[in-house]
């Protein structure tokens, strides 16, 4: 049964091969040739076991993840780590925080509980509105590492750079993960929530340098513990089955596509078409500014919230759904993740356009 096509911008979870929707589908009822679903197969199981080591390798594979890191498919979301992270790393000392954006401040402010914080940087005078530059960063003798967030889903904006550090870098790349080539080595942790490039909600991936391993605070919960994580290959517990399938076909799709290079070239095309028409619109304004603005999420207004209402109103009926912006920045917000097809951000400009004509 075909669905109703629409083009669904929402920021997490967000829309998803269809290419790995139709095999999940064809393969609900009976994971190859199982009589089960892979809802109910055993984590334990040589067939699930499989599907978890093709999804760590693709993965390794697609981001030339090096032997000095591993690769963990993990609970909790995103928000988990924000404690995970210094348990694991700060060993009570401290640790430097940029806060370009809602996410971040909620990691320094949760970080604060298990060490000290020093920030970096702080964008929020400027309503997160850019990126701070290299030169501009604050960085404290003795962190124990550096954390920012790569792509700010909320207001729109992107670090453009990766900083230089004398410490250990953490980044939160939720949600620009595998839409650019990244060098794994630079990083002694990445970690990044699934539901927006990668999977179903349920899933945290974490990448970790494992000589980091094994410094986590005395109180660090064992399901929190990257050291016990890496020792019982992320299956301490039942791990997330469901999302580590999904995650596998997503990662098929990706390699059949042509990898992250492809991913990058296609993040360029939307982003550059949507962002050209944003410029030169008489009637919609973006918030972030050129230089530190998101490829993934591209945030937008104009100006009135009665006619930022009728926009998303009058696209839904277009079958362009989930518009509307975060409550905490409000107006639009278009986030053009790798599923995203360019046609989907032709058919938003083509309504933009319409809208502008009647409203302008």
């Amino acid at each position: 049964m075909e669905r109703e096509r629409v083009y669904n911008f929402a920021a997490g979870p967000s829309t998803m091969p269809e290419s790995a929707l139709k095999t999940a589908a064809a393969e609900l009822l009976n994971f190859r040739g199982s009589g089960m679903s892979v809802m109910e197969i055993s984590h334990r199981s040589a067939l699930f076991q499989e599907v978890f080591d093709s999804a760590s390798e693709k993965l390794r594979k697609l981001m030339q993840v090096p032997d000095s890191h591993e690769i963990l498919f993990l609970q909790g979301g995103a928000t988990t780590q924000f404690a995970a992270i210094p348990m694991n790393l700060m060993e009570g000392g401290i640790a430097d925080y940029a806060i370009t954006g809602n996410f971040s401040a909620k990691a320094a402010e949760e970080a604060g509980k298990y060490g000290a914080v020093h920030i970096a940087a702080n964008t929020k005078s400027g309503g997160h509105d850019r990126i701070p530059a290299q030169e501009e960063l604050s960085f404290t003798d003795g962190a124990k590492y550096f954390y920012y967030c790569a792509n700010n889903t909320v207001y729109g904006t992107e670090w453009q750079y990766v900083p230089e550090t004398a410490c250990p870098l953490v980044c939160d790349m939720s949600s620009d993960i595998l839409s650019r080539e990244v060098d794994v080595s630079r990083y002694g942790l990445i970690y990044a929530g699934a539901q927006k490039n990668m999977a179903p909600a349920g899933l945290t991936v974490v990448i970790v340098d494992k000589a980091l391993a094994g410094r986590e605070l005395p109180c660090t919960p064992k399901m929190l513990s990257y050291r016990t994580m890496i020792e019982s290959r992320s299956m301490l517990n039942t791990p997330p089955c469901w999302c580590i399938y999904m995650l596998d076909l997503t990662l098929d799709w990706v390699l059949k596509e042509g990898g992250v290079p492809a991913m990058d070239a296609r993040r360029r095309e939307r982003a550059a078409m949507l962002y050209d028409y944003l410029d030169n619109s008489r009637l919609f304004k973006t918030h972030a500014l050129p230089g530190s603005r998101s490829f993934m999420n591209v945030t937008f207004r104009t100006g009135s919230d009665e006619t930022d209402a009728a926009f998303i109103k009058g696209a839904a009926e277009h079958g362009l759904v989930n518009l509307k912006g975060h409550k905490l920045a409000g107006g639009m917000r278009a986030s053009i993740y790798n599923a995203m097809p360019v046609e989907g951000v032709r058919a938003l400009i083509a309504y933009m356009k319409e809208f502008e004509v009647e409203h302008a």
